[in-house]
């Protein structure tokens, strides 16, 4: 059934990506090759969405494939989605609520073992890994685009210069004194709004 296997998937996401939201991307991208729930296009626009709503982006993103696995293969139509949408919440967030419920019991114990310390020294690093490997690859989707070739065995990727453009113009805009300090949603709104004039 797919709102088990909905939970399923989003429990081992939530389980393992340590370092907050930007930490499960890797496990999303992983999620969408193994079961085709999304693509990674699908991945990168609900990367867009998920940060400009409010929310952490893990919830955000269980949320919306949770809504549409549960629209598309639910059989219950919108009823279908918004169930998926909360069995997909709940697995992310659950193995977080009980290893909080565990720490919390040994609260002193953990605080002062130097075998946590020296775990969590370890696991820094590797989430940091990990966000920049997820980063990277939402940059590629984001700025190239992939055009097929009749003639050849393989489609070839080339940049998107439009998109290239705009990312430009921010990481500029951030590096001006006076524009620094303008709300990001700010920068979000007029991105968006030069997608839909230039129809990007």
């Amino acid at each position: 059934m797919i709102y088990l296997q909905l939970f399923y998937e989003f429990f081992k996401v939530g389980l393992f990506s340590v370092g907050g939201g930007l930490a499960t991307l890797p496990f999303l991208q992983d999620l969408g090759v193994r079961t085709g729930w999304f693509s990674a296009a699908d991945l990168a626009d609900m990367i867009a969405v998920s940060e400009s709503t409010p929310g952490p982006v893990g919830v955000n993103m269980s949320t919306y494939v949770g809504f549409r696995c549960g629209m598309d293969q639910g059989g219950l139509g919108p009823v279908g989605g918004i169930l998926g949408a909360v069995v997909g919440v709940l697995g992310l967030v659950a193995p977080s609520i009980i290893v909080i419920l565990i720490v919390a019991g040994f609260l002193k114990k953990f605080r002062d073992s130097k075998v946590v310390d020296a775990v969590f020294t370890g696991l820094r690093p590797a989430s940091v890994g990990l966000i920049t490997a997820a980063g990277l690859s939402v940059a590629v989707i984001a700025l190239f685009q992939t055009v097929p070739q009749p003639a050849a065995s393989m489609d070839a990727t080339v940049p998107y210069w439009p998109a290239i453009a705009i990312a430009a113009a921010v990481f500029a805009c951030l590096h001006v004194p006076k524009l620094k300090d303008l709300h990001p949603i700010l920068y979000i709104a007029i991105a968006a709004a030069v997608g839909i004039l230039f129809r990007l």
